[in-house]
């Protein structure tokens, strides 16, 4: 079992970029399963982490449902914005500038095969880092994600999440709001939830901006001890 997880920031990158990259890592740790269960071939799979952050970007998941994006084809273009359908869980969410996006790629059979845990353990990393901040966020019923303030008339989405999986093989997952433009929720229903705000983390803390750096370093301490393993960074 593999547990080293080779980590690699690719900064500020269109989304079909990524996607393809991601499709391109996780095509090659299926190739090596598939070639270890056919051959006995005894080989290694890989698992990465990948942080970036993307042009302003709405995506729509399998389930999701189209008329949650509250924009014409005309209307992207004049925000300045792109979107996709994809093929990992959820409905519609937003990335962009200010917000921390991470794609951790892992063979899970080198850590535990069981999704839900996978989705819980990622949720909370995300809510240990929050909590160096001075926040209490917390996981809502029914709801992926990460919220502040569950149960009460001020809930507010501060993380979303979404993610694919095949043969025990992850990709896509977390969007974590830092220094966030909020304005482009506006225009969608985002995670196809009415009535539930949506925040960042600056905005909860009262200031101009957050170090993403730091939350980066945090994010990947508690995502290594949750999971137990060994992060190699990329130069």
């Amino acid at each position: 079992m593999n547990k080293t997880i080779q980590v690699e920031d690719l900064g500020f990158k269109d989304y079909k970029e990524t996607w393809d990259y991601q499709e391109l890592l996780f095509k090659a740790i299926l190739d090596t399963k598939i070639k270890n269960r056919r051959e006995d071939a005894g080989l290694e799979t890989s698992n990465h982490f990948l942080f970036v952050e993307h042009p302003h970007v709405y995506t729509l998941g399998k389930s999701g449902d189209l008329s949650n994006l509250l924009l014409n084809e005309q209307q992207l273009v004049e925000k300045g914005a792109t979107f996709y359908k994809i093929n990992r869980g959820g409905d519609i969410t937003y990335h962009g500038p200010g917000q921390i996006v991470g794609y951790p790629i892992l063979d899970l059979d080198n850590f535990f095969t069981d999704i839900h845990k996978y989705l819980r353990l990622l949720e909370e990393v995300i809510i240990k880092t929050l909590a160096e901040y001075g926040l209490k966020a917390e996981r809502s019923d029914g709801e992926t994600g990460v919220w502040l303030d569950v149960g009460t008339p001020f809930a507010r989405k501060i993380c979303a999440m979404g993610v694919r999986a095949s043969r025990w093989v992850t990709m896509h997952g977390f969007a974590l709001n830092i220094n966030a433009d909020l304005g482009y929720f506006d225009n969608i229903i985002p995670c196809g939830i009415r009535g539930k705000a949506v925040t960042s983390l600056n905005v909860e803390l009262g200031v101009k901006t957050v170090d993403e750096a730091e939350v980066k370093e945090k994010l990947l301490k508690h995502f290594a001890e949750l999971f137990e393993a060994d992060l190699l960074k990329q130069k």
